[in-house]
Parts: structure tokens; C-alpha cells; sequence
């Protein structure tokens, strides 16, 4: 029996965007797909570094492909969009559930393929960042690159007059202390009142478990910014390709 040698490719992340190996081979004009599906079965095909087989799923923008030795050359167009997430949409492209997603608001508008930077959860709307740029993506969400996300919030009042000084201190949650870089009440109308804040952390619900833990539940949340890019007047639902200057700017909140 042949030794199978290939390497174990359990950890090889697989991204959103990502189709079968042969129709990304297909579109670079490698050949037809079934003669790309003979070069994966006979070992010609490496992803990442690793031998492929039959099934495997690749996204040129990401994966490092090559055919008998010769690098694939993907002619990849980098874009940078900005969309206002309407309320109860769902933060994929392909939601197995049948959700609506942000495929359904993209569209045909993009010619290449494009996928979210961090997230916001069905309840949330606001700001989300779409890009094919892996290596900014992955540092506008890196924690360590601390960059900052503000959001609008509608929750429970009144609010005390020391609430920004507990939250900019710190506040225990389950998974960690948490502080906000800024908090302000923004208005208050009976017992709701509207309050911003500001801050660097990224983790699952942390705007709404943050306020549940100091009692002031949220029943909206908008996120108004992610550095240095605004949601500004962006209509519910609606896509905008970011500027230059916007993009130099997230290069260079991130040190680039």
C-alpha cells in the first residue's frame, strides 16, 4: 500500500471567500476544470505549502498556490468598502440557516470577492468594514493593534453621574477586566437613555455584556466607527467604496 506522505492539513484555515481548488485554478487559466481536478489528483497542486487533494477549497487573494512549482498569479484588484448593517442581518456571506446575510445586500455590486472585518451580531447594526485584504483585515482586528470602535447605544437609564469614571476604570466580565477609552451620555428620553463609547476591545458582545453588567441593558446598538472611518450618513443597507485618504488612514492606524 503507498505510504501517504502528505502533510496533515487540519489547521490550514479555510476563508470565507474560498471556492474548490479546480475552479480557482480554472479562472487563472490554468486550464479547464477537469483537467485542474487532474492536476490536484496527481499531486501537482500545492496550497500553503501543502499538497492538495480533491475537495480542498483556496481563495487566491489569501493562499500561496502553486502548479508543477510556478506560483499562481491571481490578478487580485484590493478594494475597501464600507456598508451600514441594517438590524438583524447576519455577519457571513453564507448563512446555513437561511438568514438574511451580507450576500444579500452585496450583490453583484462587487466584482471580487470580499469579506468582513471582525463582525457585529444579528441585533447590531452599523459600521462593517468589507475587504479582500487579508493583512489589513487581520490587523484592524488584532487586539494588539488596539484600534479603536465607537458605538451609539440605547439602554436602560438613567444613568449616574460616575458611570464613565467605572467604565474608563475597568469592569469585570466573565472572560477578563474591560475598559471603554471614552463614555458620554449622548441624550435621555424617559427611562431610555443614549449614551456613546469607545473602545479598543473586540470580544463576542462586549458592548452589551459590558452594560448588563454595570445594569443599564442595551436595547439598540450602533457602531458609528472603526478608526478612523465613519458611518456618517451612510443609508441602512448601502455599500460606499472607501477613499484614498480613508484607506491610507487605516493603514496607518494600524503602523503601516
Amino acid at each position: 500500500m503507498r505510504r501517504d506522505d502528505r502533510a496533515p492539513k487540519p489547521d490550514a484555515p479555510v476563508y470565507e471567500g474560498a471556492e474548490r481548488l479546480q475552479k480557482v485554478l480554472a479562472a487563472a487559466g490554468v486550464g479547464s476544470r477537469r483537467a485542474c481536478e487532474d492536476l490536484i489528483f496527481r499531486r501537482r497542486v500545492t496550497v500553503n505549502g501543502r499538497v492538495a487533494q480533491l475537495g480542498d477549497k483556496a481563495d487566491p487573494a489569501h493562499d500561496v498556490i502553486h502548479v508543477d512549482g510556478e506560483r499562481l498569479q491571481a490578478d487580485v484588484r484590493l478594494v475597501y468598502v464600507a456598508m451600514n448593517k441594517p438590524r438583524g442581518v447576519v455577519t457571513t456571506m453564507a448563512d446555513e440557516k437561511g438568514r438574511t446575510e451580507l450576500a444579500d445586500f452585496i450583490g453583484a455590486r462587487l466584482e471580487q470577492r470580499v469579506y468582513h472585518v471582525g463582525r457585529l451580531d444579528a441585533d447590531s447594526e452599523g459600521l462593517l468594514l468589507l475587504t479582500n485584504d487579508g493583512t489589513l483585515a487581520h490587523k484592524l482586528m488584532h487586539p494588539s493593534y488596539e484600534v479603536l470602535k465607537t458605538y451609539l447605544a440605547e439602554v436602560a437609564g438613567p444613568i449616574p453621574r460616575n458611570l464613565g469614571k467605572r467604565l474608563t476604570a475597568g469592569v469585570e466580565l466573565e472572560d477578563g477586566p474591560v475598559k471603554v477609552d471614552s463614555f458620554r451620555v449622548v441624550g435621555t428620553l424617559g427611562k431610555t437613555a443614549q449614551v456613546e463609547l469607545t473602545l479598543h476591545e473586540g470580544r463576542k458582545h462586549i458592548v452589551r455584556r459590558l452594560m448588563d453588567e454595570v445594569g443599564h441593558p442595551v436595547s439598540r446598538l450602533i457602531r458609528t466607527s472603526i478608526g478612523p472611518i465613519k458611518l456618517g450618513d451612510l443609508r441602512t443597507g448601502r455599500l460606499r467604496r472607501l477613499t484614498n485618504a480613508e484607506v491610507a488612514a487605516l493603514f496607518k492606524a494600524v503602523g503601516d
